[in-house]
Formats: C-alpha cells, structure tokens, sequence
C-alpha cells in the first residue's frame, strides 16, 4: 500500500504509560520501527515529544482512551501533527493485542493515510467544554436537592409543589425555612406567600396541614444546604463561561435567535463544536457527528436502522434534541410530534 505519511507514530496510551511505535525510512529504502514505551508524567511526556522529534516524525496517531489521550495530546499537539482516532475504528486482529501490536497497528494505519482524525477544538473551547459540562452536572444536582427536598415534604403530608409551580421559588423556601425554624401554623406559614402565589392563600393553608416533625427538618436544612453551595458553585462557573464566550457573544446571539434555543444551550454548542463550521463538510456531517442522524445497520436485507450514536451522548445531543422542538408557542401551526431540525443548522460565522 502506498505510503502517505513518511514519517508517522502510533501511540498506545494508557493511564500510566504510552508506547510509542514510529515507521520511518531505512538506509535499505524499506520501512524501521522504533520502539519506546513512556511512563504519562509531565516530565516523561516531554520526552516523549523530543524523542518523536529526533526521528522527524510529523504525525502521531493515538486513540481516543478515555481522558489518558489529553496530556498526549496537549505535551505533542504545539510539535506535531496529532491524530485522534475512534478506538472503534482501528481494531487490531484479535488475538495479537499487546501494547507494541496496538502501538505498531496505529503507525502502519497513519502511514498509509487510512486513518480519519476525531475532532479536536481549539484549546479556549476545550476549557469551554469542562466548565458547561460540569455546570451541567451541578445544575443536575441541583435538581436533584431540590426534588429531595419536595420528596420530604411529601412524606410529612406537606403538598406545597401541588399549589406551588416549584417547591423552591421564593415563596417556598420561605415556607421551608419557616418549618426548619419549627412554625407549624398553616395560617402564618401561608402568610409567606409573595406576589402571585398570594391567590392561592386557601389553597396553600390546606396543603401545609401535615406531619411535618424534627426528621424532616434536618433532611430539608441538610438539602437546603446542598442546594445553596451547589448554586453559588454554578454561579461561579457561569461567571467564567461568561468571560471565556465573550469573544464569541455575537454567535450565541446568533444562535439564540433559533426557536427552542437558549442562552445555555447556545453557550454549550459553542463549547461543543466551536465556530469554524468549516471543520464540518457539511451540516449533514455536523448532524451525524452529533449523533442526530439515522445510522445504518442493515443485515440479510433486513434494516435496523437507528438513531446514531454521537461521540457526545450526554452533552451536545442532549441540548439539541431539547432545541430542536421548540413548543407550539414558540412555532405557530408546529405539533411536539413534528421536530424542527433548527438546531443542527447552525448559522456560519461572518
């Protein structure tokens, strides 16, 4: 097979060691290995890059495993041309995996060009993907504390969520406050009520008549506890969203004016796919990337098809198929039944 890349290095890393295998030319005009296996320290992995650099080698090639591939690629990326492939597509024969196989299979795949790069963003947008990715996970938790919070209430025969639109708006956590603090009367507990809420006096002097004793209190200060930190964690987070997008305010405005498309979920597109749409042929390719498209699976003529798995489930595909169906309001003449692909067709940058 012809070879493409001269001087190409598979890297089979690990979370304590990365073995390196680098083809290049011999004095024969036929094809060497060299062989090296590096522990993952800091120090090591700069050795690792100084090594690739002795022979000449312009591109290595390394599997996307886990997040072992990060400090790879970051100690290489400013040196060398880097390739992060899907494990999925560079499976060696079975039954000959070792780490040298594995290392030694990359390197003849890269050299002859029959390796196609995963897609790596920018390093700003990268820090992007952490802090929307764990707000996310805080914002989850968030949830969580306050669903426990009700589930407690619940339990003590307090149906404040069946008047309240949520238990934790400012009317409710005074309430809550106020049986932490030991008030049972439904009259003074009811009197908390702000703005709209007060419309529902009657309503809400019925549903905090309960059980509500010192087991549940402590449960609600202890969630009302988690809730509060995990909010001010998320403000912080957002703070620093907020300066690292500000080079990019002008397309999260562009891609809020998407129906179904909010600040957030623009803040998490950018994070996720930059906004160099030219990365993406197409936005087809962006729409299969994020795991939006139908994939094939067919066998014995018979089609299997299903939605395809992005290399994100849990973060772009999410928000996407969120956006992508806006509620009627928001479309005129538009069902829930009848998504609008809005979201995959991003605007280009000017």
């Amino acid at each position: 097979m012809d070879i493409v890349v001269e001087r190409c290095a598979g890297l089979d890393v690990h979370k304590r060691s990365v073995t390196a295998c680098a083809r290049v030319p011999d004095q024969a005009g036929g094809r060497s290995e060299e062989l090296h296996t590096f522990p993952t320290f800091h120090a090591d992995l700069e050795r690792l890059r100084d090594w690739l650099l002795s022979l000449g080698v312009t591109t290595a090639v390394m599997e996307s495993t886990g997040v072992f591939w990060k400090p790879v690629w970051q100690s290489l990326e400013d040196s060398i041309d880097c390739v992060l492939v899907n494990a999925r597509h560079v499976h060696n024969v079975p039954g000959r995996k070792t780490d040298v196989a594995d290392a030694a299979w990359l390197a003849r795949l890269g050299e002859c060009g029959l390796v196609r790069s995963s897609f790596v963003p920018e390093p700003v947008f990268r820090r992007l993907r952490d802090l929307t990715r764990y707000r996310r996970r805080l914002v989850e938790s968030h949830t969580r504390e306050a669903q426990r919070i009700d589930k407690v209430l619940e339990d003590a025969g307090i149906k404040l969520s069946s008047v309240a639109s949520k238990t934790l708006t400012v009317s409710g956590r005074a309430m809550v406050e106020s049986l932490i603090a030991g008030e049972r009367d439904p009259e003074v507990l009811a009197q908390l009520a702000k703005t709209r809420m007060r419309a529902k006096l009657p309503e809400l002097r019925r549903a905090l008549v309960g059980r509500f004793g010192e087991h549940h209190a402590l449960l609600c200060q202890v969630a009302l506890g988690r809730a509060d930190d995990l909010g001010e964690a998320i403000g912080r987070l957002d703070s620093e969203i907020e300066r690292l997008i500000e080079p990019f305010a002008h397309h999260r405005e562009r891609l809020c004016t998407i129906p179904g498309v909010g600040q957030r979920t623009a803040e998490v597109i950018i994070a996720e796919i930059g906004v160099d749409m030219g990365r993406f042929p197409t936005s087809a390719h962006l729409a299969s990337w994020a795991g939006l498209c139908p994939g094939n699976n067919e066998s014995a003529c018979t089609d299997r098809g299903r939605l395809g798995r992005g290399p994100h489930p849990r973060h772009l595909p999410g928000c996407s198929v969120l956006a992508h169906r806006p509620s009627p309001r928001c479309q005129p003449g538009r069902s829930r039944s009848r998504p609008h692909h809005s979201a995959c067709r991003l605007p280009h940058p000017p």
